[in-house]
């Protein structure tokens, strides 16, 4: 239910995504005001975060999570009816709160019910349904383009509600409720998941993977193809596609993979893909060249961020509620998606696009020193399997 919910999500924000700044500007503000539409959504999501994992561990996951699902669903909606460009931005601010909620809850939710020797796989397959809702919507959000600017936000909101409704039917209370004579594990607190190498670790990839993939290549991949390889905005459409390939062609691979060997080499292997073809796409001039570094960058990816997960989840286990924890988690990779497109941005007006792009290799470089000495989680998990 989490899984086709996800799609359902993804398909509906890619249908709105393109219509967000254009709606914004039909008000009669300038680019900076519309893109402060977006920044207003990604700012009040991780603000929210600590909040929305708090909410999590004092009502449970499945009634913060329909919550989140329901405030989205209600400003989205009310989005299309806003008057003026102010009330938009409120609309969109509430939006993010939501989003936080139902992120941290269905996280939350899929680390309690994922058997340990399937975190992995189940990771891959939750992070699929939003790759391939991401690939959908925007191709459905062109053929509705001609309903104007407003539709989409409609479509986006019904759309959420159908989520609500899958998972409201889906999963009852009594599937994730412990049974009565369980013995009650104490919460995990922010505190003592910090005390975890490998949690450190997972905030510093996870910082990493938001700063490249989340922020960095949507905010300078376009004007990359536009500016240095003279492409229009077809090629860098097709550019931020190759990579999308790349990670759906491994993601639920390498999520098996990670359950069977461990999470730690998939992680290094993740980073080094990942941050080497990143790199070095900054110093590429050819277009089909390009969108082949962009799709081993996706593998890259792919391979990185089901495992990263999963060792999150290990950290956790399926016996104690850590709303905050992984909503520390969730905050690490929006930071990086915050602040990578301003650093590198910066970066690459002073010193070009090389630099900027090698820099977020460098980012990735750290991430893997600091993973380099970390224990591996599943190996327990793996061994007892076996041994089964």
């Amino acid at each position: 239910m989490l899984i086709g919910a996800g799609f359902v999500v993804a398909v509906g924000f890619g249908i709105v995504a393109p219509a967000i700044p254009q709606f914004a500007r039909s008000f009669g503000v300038g680019a900076t005001a519309a893109a402060a539409i977006i920044s207003a959504f990604a700012a009040f999501r991780l603000v929210f975060a600590p909040v929305g994992g708090r909410l999590s561990e004092a009502f449970g996951e499945r009634p913060v999570y329909l919550a989140g699902l329901l405030i989205v669903a209600l400003s989205t909606g009310a989005a299309a009816f806003a008057p003026n460009y102010w009330l938009l931005l409120v609309f969109r601010s509430l939006g993010g709160i939501g989003s936080t909620m139902f992120t941290v809850a269905a996280i939350a939710l899929l680390v309690r019910l994922a058997p340990p020797t399937q975190r992995g796989r189940v990771s891959a397959a939750y992070g699929s349904s939003f790759l391939l809702g991401n690939v959908f919507g925007p191709v459905l959000g062109g053929l509705l383009a001609p309903l104007g600017l407003r539709a989409p936000f409609l479509i986006y909101g019904g759309s959420l509600l159908v989520a609500f409704v899958v998972v409201a039917v889906g999963i009852r209370p009594g599937a994730i409720r412990a049974p009565v004579d369980a013995p009650v594990a104490p919460r995990m607190t922010v505190r003592e998941a910090l005390v975890d190498p490998v949690y450190r670790a997972c905030l510093t990839s996870g910082f990493a993977n938001g700063w490249a993939n989340f922020g960095v290549r949507i905010a300078l991949v376009p004007l990359f193809v536009s500016e240095v390889l003279r492409a229009g905005p077809q090629l860098a459409g097709f550019a931020l596609a190759a990579f999308a390939v790349g990670n759906v062609l491994v993601l639920n691979h390498a999520g098996s993979l990670s359950d069977r060997i461990g999470r730690r080499p998939l992680i290094l292997s993740g980073l080094v893909v990942c941050g080497v073809f990143t790199a070095f796409s900054g110093f590429v001039t050819d277009i089909w060249l390009y969108l082949f570094v962009m799709a081993v960058a996706g593998v890259g990816a792919g391979m990185l961020n089901p495992a990263q997960q999963a060792a999150v989840a290990d950290v956790v286990g399926n016996e104690r509620t850590a709303g905050t924890v992984l909503a520390g988690f969730q905050m690490s990779q929006d930071v990086g998606a915050i602040l990578g497109p301003v650093v590198v941005g910066m970066v690459a007006e002073r010193f070009g696009y090389g630099a900027a792009f090698a820099m977020t290799g460098a980012v990735m470089a750290v991430a893997v020193l600091v993973w380099a000495g970390r224990r591996e989680t599943a190996r327990a998990v793996v061994g007892d399997s076996v041994h089964s």
